[in-house]
């Protein structure tokens, strides 16, 4: 089980569960006696989460023709930003050799994530694959840096500036 973030009210002497459900929770998540570290988590708002896929649609949309094979939609374009910038995890597999590296490439490439990216160098194949940025991965903070990560490199890819694409879906 991925423990999850929960809701507590200070009493100005504990943290207390916010409710029955988040003291259930807290069951299911911990145990009496351990000592756990507690830090304060900004959530974030919809309007930045809904930004963000705005602005990746929205340059997407606008693509030169080379590039559409590359990046076959919005989701592929923001995956591969995440992956380039950073926000990735990274599996390395040593091979043999190089021709067991090309075979596991070619098995791998077809069994994890779509969005991954399996690169060969020679006998390491190494599998990346974007963080996910959904509310329960990503806090206020390291969303916000994946967002910024992501408009310099697609205004870097397209030639547009960063500042221009943090324009692009906001509301009037």
């Amino acid at each position: 089980m991925n423990p999850i973030p929960i809701k507590f009210t200070w009493d100005g002497e504990a943290m207390l569960p916010a409710s029955e459900y988040w003291a259930r929770q807290c069951d299911r998540q911990f145990v009496v006696g351990e000592q756990y570290r507690l830090a304060e988590e900004h959530e974030r708002s919809q309007i930045s989460h809904n930004h963000e896929f705005a602005f990746v649609a929205e340059a997407w949309n606008s693509l030169p023709d080379h590039l559409l094979e590359q990046y076959p939609s919005p989701e592929h374009l923001r995956k591969y930003a995440l992956i380039r910038k950073g926000f990735a995890t990274m599996v390395q597999h040593p091979c043999p050799s190089k021709a067991e590296a090309e075979r596991l490439q070619a098995v791998l490439a077809g069994h994890v994530d779509k969005y991954a990216l399996v690169i060969r160098r020679d006998a390491v194949v190494t599998v990346y694959e974007a963080e996910s940025q959904s509310y329960r991965s990503m806090g206020k903070t390291r969303f916000q840096a994946s967002k910024t990560a992501i408009m310099e490199f697609i205004g870097d890819l397209i030639g547009v500036a960063p500042e221009t694409l943090a324009t692009v879906g906001r509301a009037a």
